[in-house]
């Protein structure tokens, strides 16, 4: 299980964020620089215990009315090859050194973990509290079995999100991670899996909404 320090971490993520989210394709330009808060999201462990796997949410109230980012992260103690045009950062932690921190959506491990959640052989875990369960995030995947064992990732972003194409040793799966949260959208009905969680708003409290869906039906 991972493990939560409570400890300093120079730049914070909210800090990195700021400068990294105006650059997305996914991002509601306001007109002023991000004012981020965290909001929420839970953690995945990576088995072999050497990644940190973060779904955090971020909501900017630098515009008329606040926007709620999710941001899967990844935290390694060394670079990861090939993958600089997904490095949000560098920071310092207080008791675990130089950190490289990614945008989660390019990073295999994540992306195995997503899919072990999606089918039931990873469970989340609470955000800020080590080994702690967080059952408020739910997963269902209604398709057919797809072997948890990864050949390959790609992602691509658009305006509604980043999709991420999986390909594992028993065929191919199109995950859509939403980057701006909606606690009013229901499309229950419209995909073959989703993961469903909650975070907070600052005027209406705690909301629920997908943050990541599987293919269309």
């Amino acid at each position: 299980m991972a493990v939560i320090h409570r400890t300093t971490l120079t730049p914070t993520k909210l800090e990195l964020l700021a400068s990294w989210l105006p650059r997305q394709a996914w991002y509601a330009e306001t007109g002023r620089a991000p004012e981020l808060e965290k909001a929420g999201g839970f953690r995945l462990d990576d088995p072999r215990g050497e990644v940190g796997i973060e779904f955090m949410v971020a909501v900017d109230t630098s515009g008329g009315e606040p926007v709620s980012y999710h941001v899967p992260l990844t935290y390694r103690d060394a670079p990861l090859e090939g993958a600089d045009h997904a490095l949000i950062g560098t920071a310092e932690h207080g008791v675990l050194g130089r950190r490289w921190i990614y945008d989660g959506t390019r990073d295999p491990v994540l992306v195995t973990q997503l899919l072990a959640l999606l089918l039931g052989r990873a469970e989340p875990q609470a955000q800020s509290v080590s080994d702690t369960p967080d059952p408020s995030v739910v997963s269902s995947y209604t398709g057919e079995i797809v072997s948890p064992s990864v050949t390959s990732t790609g992602a691509a972003d658009g305006p509604h999100g980043t999709d991420v194409v999986v390909e594992t040793e028993g065929g191919s799966l199109a995950i859509r991670v939403i980057r701006v949260l909606d606690p009013g959208r229901d499309d229950s009905g419209a995909h073959l899996g989703h993961v469903t969680a909650g975070w907070r708003l600052p005027d209406d409290g705690d909301v629920r909404g997908r943050f990541v869906v599987v293919g269309d039906r």
